[in-house]
């Protein structure tokens, strides 16, 4: 067991308060104050929520008292409930950085229409979480506010882009919270903090962007548990017209999905994703464990991956278009501060030729339908989160893995690739932890617009492996013992 001294409210599922609000059991402001609390407690140690705006929530909830009747009826109605959000994501009248020091005083006069979506479905802003500059890497630190640090162990990478996210979850400062996903933004720090991360389709979670037609980077939930992420994506979810790609919630709540999932799942493992994706053996003998325990819960597992042709190429030219897209045009004074990594995504994705965007258009067409036939067979493709362990945070990206030796920053990334390639959804659910004590998280992609059963299928393995894991306090991994 691993210790946990907060308050008594932060170490409750957010499910599990929502009820407790609906019932007048406990208020907002109890919650409030509990954040608060928490956050006092932790945050000095790892350094995951820089900017707080406590004042700003309580304000809201005064007005969300005298609004709520009849509310509480809808799925996604949080009820007064603390969340954050992660620090690309506008909210109004706080500051606002994306991690960037051109925008290191920057606070937005409106907020982004998510946020607005969940603070009119009750949700109580506390506030940004920390990220690496615009998103941009699978390690969360940036020259405004430092790096996030592992809750499991403050040594080690927590995860990027949205780090800040789960070590707050991990650690029990909000019950729910926000995050974003591009290259595994969500998925790798879900995986790494041993918390419910999920990447949802294109469109399903509506944002505003200036690039609203490149569909390949998605708001998404994180929780602690798959009930919670179910929860907070009933919240997010729904049709804006800020969006182009967005589209409306199922008349089903994600919820109804995972109270109703039952085991016999068909899960197709894909351990490297049929070579292409290096994995360490800590990270491989654990994952084999962990899908026979799975499969003595009853799932049904078998070893297979559908054909991927050219899917690292793809990935790249559409992540490289992306970044071109985004800032193309931005003025000098805000990119001549990028980290290089940031500014060599920007140089490659404006180095790309016509045909090298037809070639990936093709490509990940070809991708998707193999996707789509292989879940005809397989209620989910089952496979690493990531590669390997986290390593120390001082490593801004992970050079080796299983062996190989990797030459870009995103390499020890692939895993993520084929969800956003693809534009299905995935999760990372915990599955236990390792010898050393550290989490692990298995990537579940599902089919088409399939996040209810994704959801189910998450459950059932939270289930089988004895999740959710809860809070913790951190730990120091430079006084723990051998």
């Amino acid at each position: 067991m691993t210790a946990y001294s907060g308050p008594e409210l932060c170490s409750f599922e957010a499910h599990e308060v929502v009820t407790l609000l609906r019932k007048k059991e406990v208020s907002p402001a109890e919650l409030l104050g509990a954040s608060e609390a928490r956050i006092s407690q932790v945050d000095p140690l790892v350094n995951a929520i820089p900017t707080t705006c406590f004042d700003r929530a309580r304000r809201l909830s005064d007005a969300l008292d005298n609004r709520q009747a009849g509310s509480s009826s809808a799925p996604g109605w949080l009820d007064g409930l603390p969340i954050a959000i992660k620090d690309l994501t506008p909210v109004a009248g706080v500051r606002s950085t994306s991690g960037t020091k051109a925008l290191a005083d920057n606070v937005p006069l409106e907020s982004d229409p998510l946020v607005e979506r969940l603070e009119v479905r009750g949700g109580l802003v506390v506030g940004k979480t920390n990220t690496p500059e615009f998103g941009a890497g699978g390690n969360t630190f940036n020259d405004v506010f430092g790096a996030t640090l592992n809750p499991w162990d403050t040594r080690l990478n927590a995860g990027g882009s949205s780090g800040g996210a789960a070590v707050r979850l991990a650690t029990g400062s909000v019950w729910l919270s926000h995050g974003s996903d591009h290259g595994g933004s969500l998925r790798t720090p879900a995986a790494y903090c041993g918390i419910v991360g999920l990447r949802p389709s294109p469109g399903l979670c509506a944002s505003l962007s200036g690039t609203g037609f490149i569909g390949e980077g998605v708001q998404g939930p994180m929780a602690r548990s798959v009930t919670d992420c179910a929860l907070f994506l009933d919240a997010m979810a729904g049709f804006d017209p800020c969006s182009p790609l967005s589209f409306p919630a199922p008349d089903q709540p994600y919820q109804t999905a995972v109270m109703n999932a039952e085991m016999g799942l068909r899960i197709g493992f894909a351990p490297d994703l049929a070579g292409f994706a290096p994995v360490d053996k800590e990270m491989s003998d654990h994952l084999a464990w962990a899908m026979g325990t799975i499969e003595r819960a009853g799932a049904d597992v078998e070893e297979a991956c559908p054909a991927l042709p050219d899917i690292e190429r793809t990935y790249h030219v559409l992540r490289g278009g992306m970044w071109a897209a985004s800032f193309a045009t931005a003025p000098e004074e805000l990119t001549r501060h990028f980290k290089p990594t940031l500014a060599q995504n920007i140089s490659f994705g404006l180095s790309l030729t016509a045909e090298d965007h037809a070639k990936a258009q093709l490509s990940r067409s070809l991708i998707y339908d193999n996707m789509r036939q292989f879940l005809g067979c397989f209620d989910v493709l089952a496979c690493p989160v990531v590669g390997n362990m986290p390593h120390p945070q001082t490593e801004e990206w992970v050079r080796e893995v299983g062996g190989q030796t990797l030459d870009g920053y995103m390499d020890w990334l692939k895993f993520a690739f084929l969800a956003t390639v693809a534009g299905l959804p995935a999760i990372s659910v915990p599955v236990g932890r390792t010898k050393r004590g550290l989490p692990v998280g298995l990537q579940l992609i599902g089919p088409p617009r399939g996040e209810a059963k994704l959801l189910a299928a998450a459950r059932m393995v939270e289930l089988a492996m004895g999740g959710p894991l809860g809070p913790i306090d951190p730990i120091d991994g430079s006084k723990a013992t051998s």
